[in-house]
């Protein structure tokens, strides 16, 4: 055949070929955005009759059937701000230690591997192990302070990965530049790396607090309970949770059915508080990012 012909087969190949992945890719992201809005849909439909300012403010009462989430709501707060206030400083100091500080080698392997395989592990572990060492072990009871360490554990191998890829990001150059000028490696890495990376990093602070807001495994056993008349005043207070709420109404509710619309009600308002919270900190990232 004739070269160019040849050549031109090819390239009719090549272009059939990414118009295939390119329909592939777009009919994945309708189905992706389709399942979204037929979610959402669906607990706005459900769930909004139950919103008013009484669910919202007000306490629970006869036996969960009436009355607010509001405890559930500052339960939840308190677990995810809170798990970040723990888990953001101690990801990106491991971070560090292990991009800046590390020296390669099979130990530094065995740690990345150790990190990536916790980000694997079901949270109802992580829950079993919360209750085992910060219940038990050390008699946090059932606590938001049991609670915030067990999360804190659990989003660390995100906080982690994000901080490091974060790190990497940032050019050579700017270590060398600022080096050269006189500067520690730490000057340098608080000063200079720091800063650079902060907005990626954040990105794993959003996965984290999306992760953290929505569990109900790891809180059940360590923070989480039932009910309690009472708001949490202290770290050594017991909490009732969003997450936590939903699956009580679900299957432990006296009375599942009238219980229904008040599921629907919690959740809606579950993702709305998980969407502003992470609408936050995005806002704060790409304002980060115009000042670099």
């Amino acid at each position: 055949m004739n070269p160019a012909a040849i050549a031109h087969a090819g390239l009719a190949r090549r272009h059939r070929t990414q118009k295939i992945m390119w329909g592939v890719f777009g009919l994945s992201s309708l189905i992706n955005m389709a399942a979204l809005v037929l979610i959402c849909g669906f607990l706005l439909i459900k769930g909004l009759p139950a919103i008013s300012w009484g669910f919202l403010t007000e306490m629970p009462r006869d036996s969960m059937t009436a009355g607010g989430i509001l405890p559930c709501i500052l339960g939840t707060l308190y677990l995810s701000l809170g798990t970040m206030c723990v888990a953001f400083p101690l990801g990106v100091a491991s971070a560090v230690y292990l991009n800046e500080y590390a020296r390669p080698g099979r130990t530094l392997r065995l740690i990345r591997l150790g990190i990536n395989n916790l980000a694997g592990v079901p949270s109802v572990v992580f829950g079993l192990f919360g209750l085992a060492f910060f219940v038990t072990f050390f008699g946090l009871g059932v606590s938001l302070l049991s609670g915030i360490l067990t999360l804190s554990i659990l989003v660390l191998p995100v906080i982690i990965g994000t901080a490091e890829e974060a790190l990497k990001s940032v050019p050579q150059t700017y270590r060398e530049a600022s080096l050269g000028l006189g500067a520690t490696k730490w000057q340098t890495i608080r000063l200079v790396v720091l800063p650079a990376a902060l907005p990626g990093m954040l990105t794993g602070a959003i996965l984290g607090l999306s992760r953290v807001a929505g569990e109900t495994a790891a809180i059940m056993f360590t923070a989480a309970v039932f009910f309690t008349p009472y708001l949490p005043s202290t770290l050594t207070d017991s909490v009732m949770a969003l997450p936590n709420h939903i699956y009580v109404l679900a299957t432990a509710g006296t009375d599942i059915d009238k219980t229904r619309p008040l599921q629907y009600g919690t959740a809606l308002v579950l993702i709305v508080l998980v969407l502003g919270m992470n609408l936050g900190a995005i806002l704060y990232r790409a304002k980060l990012q115009k000042k670099r």
